[in-house]
């Protein structure tokens, strides 16, 4: 196989809010040749990769105990079991497992004969130490929620039975998200860049902000992986794009403003994702509240908390318009999370329902005015959406909504702010977020009321309603997955109904990828929400041709 050639580039930091955050950076040029000479240093003999993935594997520690990869990128550390691309579990570091009929106890069969890249043996003992420090550490893992774990106790050397408080049909999920550490070389700080683990690589170099070069592990219990060198590149995306160009990457993630360009010997794979965007639409109307701690903050919204002006908007904008001219038609329409998801409503509506949505409006008491936009007891049918960071194509999305509410008379402003004027403003004004899990707390992050005020990006809506908590509580306490999965599907129509949340598309992650590469299509996940990095989530099973 010929050897490819190894790049590096340095940018300033990348900016990232789990689950909902954005990406930017800028790139210093005079650091270039430095860097360059570290990455080709480390990799002169063996055949390697070098891809661009976007910032988020650099914006946080390394370590599973505090959370990193946990949606299904098992390549240095690996959990009990995964999410295969049908989106059923499958064994991984355990072949087996059962589930007492109280679903109150879980028991894991390990695999035999795994070791940790420094050649220590995988046992229970790493399992128990694992889940130990998690729930120890609960703060610094904001991604595994380990407060229904009573115990966790090994019976044996491969065996590890775990007992819940109560009953928690998520579990599963949390066991498929938390990899495991070896108990005797575990350390916090060390592990931060250089963690050890039992999967199919292992990290020999880290370099803050600029690049992780992975090696193969030669203590991996699987098949070896083809590919003996993976060099992760931070930079900015123009950057990024002009060295794909340049011949320099062999991956390289681009947003939709790329996506009708063309690259020598490189082509534009685009992948299936559970990666949604919605505009939360605040349903209070506008008031001062206070949380559980009596601190005070200012909610509601004087028009979107008007239930026929949330209605309006869902069925009457044209998301196939708002697709082609923020992302140039790379998406699909989407009224709720996507169905490669078992637990996810497939509740649909038409939209583009422009008359019917007018006559709404009308009936309620929205009156056009002289410009066009509606108003009612002289409040203007106008409010602004947020599109936090520096995410462009939020930002164009959101634009894209309020040209298609003009033709409903409803008037969108669309700002541009940071993550900490989103945070403050978050149960006042629309915001553009993006959601996309394996899990099903999303559905209680989204439409649990006892979750308001409590927690950022917590049901910022404010949606309240009795039944769909309920519905809530029953999924939660279902003792199997087929109940549970209904209950949680109950809760996302009873909250539909009074479109919370303005869903808008299901996103597509492109990538540039080398024709001499494949990333064996067949063997990827759908990708969660996660600027990129879900691409690697089976870097073993990619080969050069």
């Amino acid at each position: 196989m010929k050897k490819m050639r190894v790049l590096a580039v340095v940018t300033a930091i990348m900016t990232t809010l789990t689950g909902c955050g954005s990406t930017a950076a800028t790139s210093g040029s005079s650091e270039v040749a430095s860097t360059s000479a570290a990455v080709t240093n480390a990799n002169d003999d063996n055949e390697s990769v070098n891809i661009y993935v976007g910032g988020s594997i650099f914006d946080n520690s390394m370590d599973p105990v505090k959370g990193f990869m946990t949606y299904g990128y098992a390549f240095v550390n690996e959990p009990l079991i995964q999410v295969d691309k049908n989106s059923e579990y499958v064994p991984d570091l355990a072949t087996g497992w059962t589930v007492s009929d109280d679903a109150l106890t879980y028991t894991f069969d390990l695999r035999e004969g795994v070791k940790f890249s420094d050649g220590s043996d995988f046992t229970a003992e790493d399992v128990v130490f694992t889940y130990q420090q998690v729930k120890d550490n609960q703060a610094d893992n904001e991604n595994v929620d380990l407060t229904k774990l009573a115990s966790v106790k090994a019976d044996g050397d491969y065996k590890v039975e775990f007992t819940l408080t109560e009953p928690y049909s998520p579990f599963l999920d949390i066991t498929a998200m938390q990899q495991i550490v070896p108990s005797d070389a575990y350390d916090g700080e060390a592990f931060n860049e250089t963690p050890i683990g039992t999967g199919a690589y292992k990290v020999a170099q880290y370099d803050a902000n600029q690049q992780i070069i992975l090696q193969v592990n030669d203590q991996y219990w699987d098949n070896t992986p083809d590919i003996e060198q993976v060099n992760i590149i931070k930079m900015d995306q123009d950057t990024a794009y002009s060295n794909a160009v340049s011949g320099q990457l062999d991956v390289v993630m681009v947003s939709s403003t790329y996506i009708n360009e063309s690259i020598e010997g490189m082509s534009l794979h685009k992948l299936e994702t559970m990666d949604v965007r919605n505009i939360s639409l605040p349903t209070l109307p506008e008031q001062k509240m206070k949380d559980s701690k009596g601190n005070e903050y200012e909610v509601g919204n004087k028009v979107t908390s008007d239930l026929t002006v949330r209605k309006a908007l869902a069925i009457g904008i044209d998301r196939e318009t708002i697709i082609e001219n923020a992302f140039n038609g790379e998406g699909k329409p989407s009224v709720n999370f996507t169905d490669n998801l078992p637990w996810a409503s497939t509740e649909t509506y038409d939209d583009n329902q422009v008359d019917e949505a007018k006559k709404l409006l009308d009936e309620a008491g929205w009156k056009e005015g002289s410009d066009g936009i509606r108003e009612k007891d002289g409040v203007r049918c106008s409010f602004d959406v947020i599109a936090p960071g520096n995410d462009e194509d939020r930002y164009k999305l959101a634009t894209a909504v309020a040209e298609s509410a003009k033709n409903l008379g409803i008037e969108i402003k669309v700002r541009n702010e940071s993550w900490d004027v989103a945070v403050e403003e978050e149960n006042k004004t629309p915001i553009v977020w993006g959601w996309g899990q394996y899990s099903p707390m999303v559905i209680q992050n989204l439409y649990d009321s006892s979750m308001f005020l409590e927690a950022q990006y917590a049901n910022v809506s404010g949606f309240n309603n009795a039944d769909c908590d309920k519905a809530i509580e029953n999924a939660f306490n279902a003792t199997n997955q087929e109940d549970a999965n209904n209950y949680w599907k109950e809760a996302q129509k009873i909250g539909d109904a009074e479109y919370p949340y303005l869903f808008l598309v299901n996103i597509e992650h492109s990538y540039f990828i080398n024709d001499k590469l494949d990333i064996s299509e067949d063997t990827q996940i759908p990708h969660p929400h996660g600027h990129g990095s879900p691409i690697i989530c089976n870097l073993k099973d990619w080969t050069l041709n």
